[in-house]
């Protein structure tokens, strides 16, 4: 074999025959056959057995100056691939890793070739920072990349347990045209809904850029990027979704709402609530999941402290009155108006509910969805419910004066009434009704409890571990020194493969249920604010949300950080 010129080596054989660990012709040797093979000489290296690719990250990292990075601790989700082309990537055995303003980190195995970033620089507009990498962790975490930006979407099959593709249809079923029924299109949108209930998502969002398409769940309250599926696409997407779910698709202008259906089997089914709207490169689609299921977990599953739950299920209990859930949108007040609905849904119970729109489908209550340029507010729902001999009325949400006062005279007048109301928490609820101008004596005479809530991620069962925090961080955040008595426990967030390295699985509701006492009615027909209620409130012992988001950190459910975050207000 002619002697091959070591100008011709890459850098990292060169140096590796300059520190004696391998013979000129040895290196030329691995250099002429990774070439006939069409692998790299760090892959021709280990192949061979001459080191270990350890031994090449740590001796490439100490020769050349360059940090050395782990790549199993790198989630492939988080990286920048979309900066480099999959060719670029697959042929030159590189991966972005991050970008810090114009520098790109890039993870190399052997970052002694300068034509590669030369092309990396070209392609993107950034300046090239190496990391090196293990060559095997570097060839699995590219094989994941590209097979997750694989634009062929035939391979993407939805399957239930039986392995049969899911039925996806609206109501009533509409007519799909052939130009839309992709099948392949259709089989990856069933996925997407699929893995998206699997994985207890609340919302999908389909979101087109200009030189990328990606769909995101949310999860626990957080958005998390679970694909990017190909630009081309995005168009077929967005018409397959709004022929299921009844939109107008030759419509793109404007935002349009509808609703679809997801068959899972003979006895169970899940609605999803669709909004579509136009943006600068095409229709962002918004998929809130409607899962009936929710509203009869029971009000156990809720979080409500024992205290709690009792006067709440008193309340509900009495034949009039009103019942007010109040929290900021996402805060869980629907499933918990559901779950009282769900424990009133008796034979002899007439139940009505007004909502913009009816989120869960329950059998046996009469829903209603308020159509405002129809006319039907939630005002004029109320009013002709009243005609319809009804024992228990739910408004989705008191939005102004004639709403509430009409809600008012029906809980007067022999009715149990439930709505929402958006304020931060219990005691302002009763001043937001005197500044909208219902008088004193009708809040006093109608309203019997309020609730307010939030919700908080619930730490990892499988991966939280104890914590040790000063007692002064504690006592800042509302404990009391009696509570320091050494008797708990708490508990930060770790992450594992079961929560997707969050730490945090699921999410308890934080309440603060207050009873409307005869003193508390005092304070309201004296115009009283809400300070004054909330003092007779805690003289009463009702938690305000802290103090029950602090039960929550005792009960090691969540973390002082998440009740913080959440309740901060």
């Amino acid at each position: 074999m002619a002697a091959i010129p070591q100008s011709s080596l890459s850098g990292l054989a060169r140096a590796l025959i300059q520190k004696g660990q391998l013979s000129e012709r040895d290196a030329e040797t691995l250099h002429a056959d990774a070439g006939a093979a069409g692998v790299s000489f760090v892959e021709q290296l280990i192949a061979k057995r001459r080191m270990s690719e350890r031994d090449i990250a740590e001796f490439t990292s100490q020769t050349f100056g360059f940090p050395l990075l782990d790549l199993s601790a790198v989630d492939p989700e988080f990286l920048p691939t979309k900066l480099i082309d999959d060719k670029l990537m697959s042929s030159r055995r590189v991966i972005p890793l991050v970008q810090r303003g114009n520098r790109l980190f890039v993870g190399f195995s052997d970052p002694t070739n300068r034509t590669t970033y030369d092309e990396i620089k070209f392609q993107t507009g950034l300046m090239v920072d190496p990391i090196v990498v293990e060559d095997s962790k570097l060839g699995t975490l590219l094989g994941k990349i590209l097979q997750a930006s694989d634009t062929s979407l035939s391979t993407l099959v939805a399957e239930d347990v039986s392995g049969e593709l899911m039925e996806v249809a609206s109501e009533p079923d509409p007519e799909v045209g052939a130009d839309i029924d992709d099948a392949p299109v259709v089989k990856y949108i069933q996925k997407i809904l699929l893995d998206a209930i699997n994985g207890g998502a609340s919302d999908i969002h389909f979101e087109p850029y200009e030189k990328f398409y990606r769909v995101r769940y949310r999860q626990d309250g957080i958005l998390y990027e679970v694909a990017q599926p190909p630009l081309a696409i995005k168009e077929k997407i967005a018409s397959r979704i709004k022929v299921i779910s009844k939109l107008d698709i030759s419509e793109k202008r404007v935002p349009q709402d509808g609703r679809m259906k997801l068959v899972l089997s003979k006895t169970r089914a899940i609605d999803f609530r669709v909004s579509t709207l136009p943006t600068l490169f095409g229709e962002k689609i918004v998929m809130r999941i409607l899962d009936p299921s929710s509203a009869t977990l029971g009000i156990e599953a809720l979080g409500y402290e024992p205290d709690q739950k009792e006067a709440l299920l008193h309340a509900i209990g009495r034949p009039y009155g009103m019942v007010l859930v109040t929290g900021p949108t996402g805060s869980g007040k629907t499933v918990s108006l559901y779950t009282c609905l769900n424990l009133l849904n008796k034979p002899g119970i007439n139940i009505s509910t007004a909502e913009d729109p009816a989120e869960i489908n329950l059998p046996g209550i009469n829903q209603v969805n308020v159509n405002e340029k129809a006319g039907l507010t939630f005002a004029a729902a109320l009013k002709s419910f009243l005609r319809q001999d009804p024992d228990i009325i739910m408004v989705g949400e008191i939005r102004d004066i004639e709403t509430a006062e009409t809600a008012i005279k029906a809980a007067q007048t022999g009715h149990m009434v439930m709505s929402t109301l958006h304020t931060n928490d219990a005691p302002t609820t009763l001043t937001r009704m005197l500044n909208m101008g219902i008088a004193p004596f009708n809040i006093a005479s109608s309203v019997m409890l309020i609730t307010a809530q939030r919700l908080a991620r619930r730490l990892c069962s499988q991966c939280k571990q104890p914590i040790t925090i000063p007692p002064e961080a504690l006592l800042r955040a509302g404990f009391g020194e009696a509570d320091l008595d050494g008797s708990w426990q708490p508990y930060h967030a770790v992450g594992c493969d079961v929560c997707k390295n969050t730490g945090y699985k699921g999410r308890v509701g934080i309440y603060q249920v207050m009873p409307i006492s005869e003193e508390i009615n005092r304070i309201i027909m004296k115009n009283g604010d809400a300070i004054d209620i909330a003092v007779q409130a805690k003289r009463e012992g009702i938690r305000d949300l802290r103090q029950s988001g602090l039960l929550k950190i005792k009960q090691g459910l969540t973390s002082l950080e998440e009740v913080e975050a959440v309740t901060n207000e």
